[in-house]
C-alpha cells in the first residue's frame, strides 16, 4: 500500500489530531469532510448538528494549518438511503436502531473508502478511539487504551478488507491528551464540545423526527401492563424504547418502564424494573472480524454502547448467533447491536433480533 491516506475529518478535535499525527508520521494526507444531510431538508435549521457549515469550516481550517488538501464531499443521497431511511424504517417496525453503526459501515468504510481509491489513497483514517493490530489471521480490532473513550462497539461491523485499509491514530491516547495536542498545535477546535446525540435528531425527539421525515402522523394507542390492562395512552408506539422510564405519564407506586411494543396493535407494554430482565438474545447479521471461532465459545458482550461487557456463551442458532449470559441482562432491545469480546479483542457483532425471556 502507498502512504497516501484519506483522513475523515468531521470538524471535531479527534479527527483533527488524527490528521496531525499521521502527517507527523510521514503520511501524505488528504482531509475529507462528508456532507451527510441538509439541515433545512430535515427541518433542522438552527439546530446544532454535525455536518454543518461550521464543521466543514473547522475541518478546512485545520487542514490549512497542517498544509494538507481538504475536500467537502457530498454523500447526502447515500446517507439518506442507507442510514436515515433504515433508521426510520426500523423505528416504524418497533425496533431501536443504532445509525452510528450504519454510518461507519456504509459511509466511512464503504463510500468514503471508494472515494479514497478514486483519489489515490489506499487507506482511510478516522478519529475513533480503537486499536488495530496484526495477527496470524489478519488485522484485528481491539478496544482503545482509554477504556472510558473506547468506540469499538460501533466498529464491530468492519470486514477484514475494511479493517486492513483502516488507520486509527488515537487508539493509544486519552481524550485529554488529544485536546492537549490540539491546543499545542493551535487548532481552533481544541476545546470543541463532543457531539452526543444522533446527528440528524439533535434534540432526541425521535417521534417528532419520524413524523416530519416520513410525513406519517403517529397514532395514540393503549399503554398496557403485563396482564393486558390499560393504564394510559401513548402518543405513538414508534417513539418509545425498551427500558424507557420517562414520558410515560402513568402514576404508580414504583417506577414503570417500557417492556415491549406491538406495532400491529399499536400498544406499548410497561412493567416494573424486574420485568425487563432476560438471559439470552438472538443476534443476526453477525460479522466475525477475524476467523470465526469454533462455537460454542465463552466471551463477554455488550448489548448497549456504554454498557460494561457481561460474561456469556455464544453458540450457533438458526438465523444467527445466540448469546446466553451468566446473569440476566436488563432491557436488551431488538435493533440494537450486540458485540462479543475476548478481553480487549473484538470478536465481532451483529443486530439483536429477538430476546428470550427465560431468566
Amino acid at each position: 500500500m502507498n502512504n497516501r491516506v484519506l483522513v475523515a475529518m468531521s470538524g471535531g478535535v479527534d479527527s483533527s489530531v488524527a490528521a496531525y499525527l499521521l502527517k507527523a508520521q510521514g503520511f501524505d494526507c488528504v482531509g475529507v469532510t462528508m456532507r451527510l444531510f441538509d439541515n433545512a431538508l430535515l427541518d433542522l435549521a438552527g439546530e446544532s448538528t454535525c455536518c454543518s457549515v461550521e464543521d466543514v469550516q473547522d475541518a478546512a481550517s485545520v487542514c490549512a494549518r497542517l498544509d494538507i488538501p481538504h475536500v467537502a464531499l457530498d454523500l447526502s443521497k447515500d446517507f439518506r438511503a442507507l442510514v436515515i431511511d433504515k433508521f426510520a424504517g426500523e423505528y416504524r417496525r418497533g425496533r431501536t436502531p443504532n445509525p452510528c453503526i450504519d454510518c461507519n459501515r456504509y459511509m466511512k468504510f464503504s463510500r468514503l473508502l471508494d472515494y479514497a481509491r478514486q483519489i489515490g489513497c489506499d487507506r482511510v483514517a478516522t478519529g475513533h478511539y480503537v486499536r488495530r493490530v496484526e495477527t496470524d489471521n489478519g488485522p484485528a480490532l481491539m478496544k482503545a487504551a482509554d477504556l472510558t473513550k473506547d468506540q469499538s462497539y460501533v466498529l464491530a461491523c468492519l470486514t477484514q478488507e475494511q479493517l486492513r485499509r483502516a488507520l486509527f491514530p488515537l487508539g493509544e491516547l486519552t481524550k485529554e491528551e488529544v485536546r492537549q495536542i490540539a491546543a499545542r498545535e493551535g487548532f481552533l477546535n481544541a476545546r470543541k464540545k463532543d457531539s452526543q446525540d444522533i446527528c440528524f435528531v439533535p434534540d432526541g425527539d425521535y417521534l417528532s423526527f419520524l413524523e416530519r421525515y416520513t410525513g406519517q402522523k403517529s397514532q395514540p394507542g393503549a399503554l398496557l401492563d403485563e396482564a393486558g390492562r390499560v393504564l394510559g395512552v401513548h402518543r405513538g408506539a414508534a417513539g418509545y424504547t425498551v427500558g424507557q422510564r420517562h414520558g410515560l405519564g402513568i402514576a404508580a407506586e414504583r417506577p414503570l418502564y417500557v417492556k415491549s411494543k406491538d406495532m400491529e396493535k399499536n400498544t406499548v407494554t410497561v412493567s416494573f424494573a424486574e420485568g425487563l430482565y432476560a438471559r439470552s438474545c438472538l443476534v443476526t447479521e453477525f460479522n466475525w472480524i477475524t476467523k470465526p471461532p469454533c462455537l460454542p465459545v465463552r466471551g463477554a458482550a455488550r448489548t448497549r454502547y456504554r454498557q460494561a461487557e457481561q460474561l456469556c456463551t455464544a453458540e450457533r442458532c438458526d438465523g444467527g448467533v445466540r448469546l446466553t449470559f451468566d446473569a440476566p441482562q436488563r432491557a436488551m432491545t431488538p435493533g440494537q447491536a450486540a458485540v462479543l469480546y475476548d478481553g480487549a479483542l473484538v470478536l465481532g457483532g451483529g443486530t439483536i433480533d429477538a430476546v428470550f425471556e427465560e431468566v
